[in-house]
């Protein structure tokens, strides 16, 4: 009779405190169940003497209907509750506004990608993959750059081995292509994608992009490396863009070449892009290095070639007068949305 006293107090404030209808289910099954507490207090009555199982049985069925009523009247006042717990936070008011989402934007870096390509698909020239990682001879020596060449300083690298590295540029697909297609002429390409150096500052990235052209076959000149650049500027840049080709000095080319635009913002006047000299840096060119074409299966004293290298990155930033090279890998909205 003192168990059921204390398991009736107990279980009263227990159904009375209950905040939400999965603990009063819990609290129904702790008592009410088929191992609930009072139900084995039922199935115990047999062990009492005669005398006393009437009192204890009547008192027992007794809890237990109380105990019914009380979790029923507490879950009515549950349901009956105009904002419960559960409403709060599953309930959809339908009345209110919707969000639309935001339009995706494609990136400044892959706007420019595509766009270089596709001039140059008009152009004529094919678009093809190459690999990031690479071995030292094709990064290196099939271009010209033997192991100890001082040129390899201005690229420090990352080696996976001493024989494996990350590729420094996109000229190795150069190598691999006309492997790969000679001796048919002409071999015309343009392959973009990432390279690896260890730079980084507010205009470089151990991790840029750049985009690589070659075209080799019989009679190809110096006029025709600037016929093809000066189409692309003036589809890129504009109409009136211009092209100008300074003497410079790559392992792979020969003659070789830095190759400036007319300024997109001043038109030539001078501004702070151009830094007053009305020209801005795109690239780097020349024709093809004999030491190239034979390490590409074509012989030098018949056929001969240009190439040129072009940062993407650089392009994404002078497009969009983005100031740090950076911003271009944090992909901030902010950024994103402006351009």
């Amino acid at each position: 009779m003192k168990r059921l006293a204390e398991l009736g107090r107990k279980a009263r404030s227990e159904v009375a405190a209950a905040g939400d209808p999965d603990a009063l289910r819990e609290l129904e099954l702790r008592y009410l169940g088929r191992r609930g507490e009072l139900t084995l207090i039922l199935r115990s009555l047999g062990d009492l003497s005669p005398e006393e199982r009437p009192a204890a049985g009547q008192q027992s069925n007794q809890l237990r209907r109380e105990l019914t009523e009380l979790i029923g009247a507490r879950a009515q006042e549950m349901r009956a509750l105009p904002e419960s717990k559960s409403e709060a936070t599953d309930r959809l008011d339908v009345t209110l506004p919707g969000t639309l989402p935001s339009p995706g934007r494609a990136h400044p870096l892959m706007r420019v990608w595509q766009e270089v390509e596709d001039i140059f698909l008009g152009m004529g020239f094919d678009v093809v993959e190459g690999n990031e990682i690479e071995t030292d001879y094709f990064n290196f020596e099939a271009l010209n750059v033997p192991r100890d060449h001082p040129a390899r300083d201005m690229q420090d690298s990352f080696y996976v081995s001493r024989d494996i590295v990350l590729r420094t540029q996109t000229s190795p697909v150069q190598i691999r292509m006309m492997r790969q297609m000679a001796p048919k002429l002409p071999v015309r390409l343009v392959h973009a994608g990432r390279v690896f150096r260890r730079d980084d500052d507010i205009t470089h990235s151990p991790m840029f992009h750049q985009v690589e052209g070659l075209l080799v076959d019989r009679g190809i000149g110096l006029q025709h490396l600037k016929g093809v650049l000066l189409e692309f500027a003036r589809r890129f840049y504009g109409a009136e863009t211009q092209v100008r080709m300074r003497p410079s000095y790559f392992p792979f080319t020969e003659p070789s070449a830095e190759v400036d635009v007319t300024c997109a913002w001043c038109r030539g006047k001078g501004c702070r892009v151009c830094k007053g000299t009305g020209w801005v840096e795109i690239l780097g060119a020349g024709m093809v290095h004999p030491n190239v074409l034979r390490h590409g299966g074509y012989d030098p004293e018949q056929v001969t070639g240009f190439a040129f290298g072009m940062g993407l990155d650089r392009q994404a930033q002078l497009r969009f007068e983005i100031d740090n090279v950076r911003l271009l890998f944090v992909n901030d909205w902010r950024l994103l949305g402006q351009v």
